[in-house]
């Protein structure tokens, strides 16, 4: 089945309105889509890298407005499409482990774990359920996507073909490593 999607996806991103597609991707992964956008984004910038910061941005808003929508099925839906969506994708025992660290740290946890490959969908539904502040929930949904998807295409943008192979296998490692660094800016930023 996955094969399948990811199979699509690549066909979809070779299309003559791949940029539509990107976005489409980025919306619905947001909520219920199991495979991330980067795996369009990736090509789309190969195929185009003078385009990098318009692909980013559009992948980025696109994923922050679906983000609305996981936030919904979190906030009216979840003993119902909220359970299903986290039961299909295993995320159930996460989302139990995601309440504390919501209340804990708030906006950081959905800035940090909203840039890593962790499913996104984890937490727009788990903001949603925890009626977690809608204009919170949007400033750091847009921080933690930017930084992910700004990152890829930037470094595909600079590097080109050759990085790819390097953040197709550890996009985790990228991103954590720019949020620890974003992370640390705030940090001098506010203590200065």
């Amino acid at each position: 089945m996955l094969q399948k999607t990811y199979d699509w996806m690549m066909d979809k991103a070779a299309h003559r309105h791949a940029i539509w597609w990107l976005a489409l991707i980025s919306f619905i992964e947001s909520s219920v889509f199991p495979i991330p956008p980067d795996i369009m984004l990736i090509p789309l910038v190969l195929a185009a890298p003078t385009r990098w910061f318009r692909i980013a941005l559009i992948c980025t808003l696109s994923s922050v407005a679906g983000g609305y929508l996981g936030y919904a099925i979190g906030y009216y839906f979840m003993d119902s499409v909220g359970a299903w969506v986290l039961a299909a994708f295993h995320l159930t025992e996460k989302f139990a482990a995601f309440k504390p660290l919501v209340d804990q740290y708030g906006v950081w946890v959905i800035i940090v774990k909203g840039a890593t490959p962790i499913p996104y969908k984890l937490i727009t539904i788990a903001a949603g359920a925890f009626k977690f502040d809608l204009l919170d929930f949007t400033f750091a949904s847009f921080i933690a996507r930017a930084m992910r998807f700004f990152l890829v295409a930037a470094l595909l943008w600079k590097f080109g073909p050759p990085i790819r192979d390097f953040v197709e296998k550890r996009l985790k490692l990228v991103t954590t490593v720019a949020v620890i660094l974003i992370v640390a800016g705030f940090l001098v930023v506010k203590l200065l």
